[in-house]
């Protein structure tokens, strides 16, 4: 077969794939699909794929213009599998939704950060109402006891701050399409 009509027989491949990304180029991937040695680019989006494989096509017509064969080994056994792992991506976008975990409704993230946000006001509540009566204490066991107790809600505080940046950042995600 002449690299004329191989180049013709990539180009056919790189449209049919073309036409079967563009529905779904800018959903964006949530994690990385592809090896970083594949692909050069580090997009969220199979459209930006596409584009780097294009760009490929459009080196390797030039490399064989200029009648480079080394680089024109190089960039088409790239181009190949990048086709590939491409093609293999979009056959496999059904099964990656229906194996998607399915969102409990009863799980509501504004829910639970709202109900975090009241926990973290009863905490503070609390270390307010024990450092006051920390001050009334005239013998040093209650003040070591009510040190003790302030100690674990502290503790209780910061866990419960945790919570509601973990709870921020997946809304944030949720909202952003991760």
């Amino acid at each position: 077969m002449s690299t004329q009509r191989l180049l013709q027989a990539l180009e056919q491949q790189i449209a049919t794939l073309a036409s079967e990304v563009q529905p779904r180029g800018d959903v964006p991937i949530p994690q990385a699909r592809f090896d970083a040695a594949l692909f050069a680019n580090h997009g969220t989006r199979l459209r930006d794929y596409l584009a780097e494989v294009q760009k490929n096509f459009a080196q390797l017509q030039t490399a064989v213009k200029d009648n480079r064969s080394a680089h024109v080994a190089f960039l088409a056994e790239k181009l190949v599998t990048q086709l590939t792992a491409l093609q293999r991506e979009m056959a496999t976008q059904t099964l990656r939704r229906k194996n998607q975990p399915k969102e409990v409704v009863a799980v509501d993230l504004y829910h639970k950060l709202a109900e975090h946000q009241e926990y973290e006001r009863r905490l503070i509540a609390m270390i307010e109402d024990r450092e006051s009566l920390l001050g009334q204490q005239t013998t040093f066991a209650a003040q070591k006891k009510l040190q003790q107790e302030l100690a674990a809600i502290e503790g209780r505080l910061v866990r419960c701050r945790q919570a509601l940046a973990r709870i921020e950042r997946n809304i944030e995600r949720k909202e952003n399409g991760f």
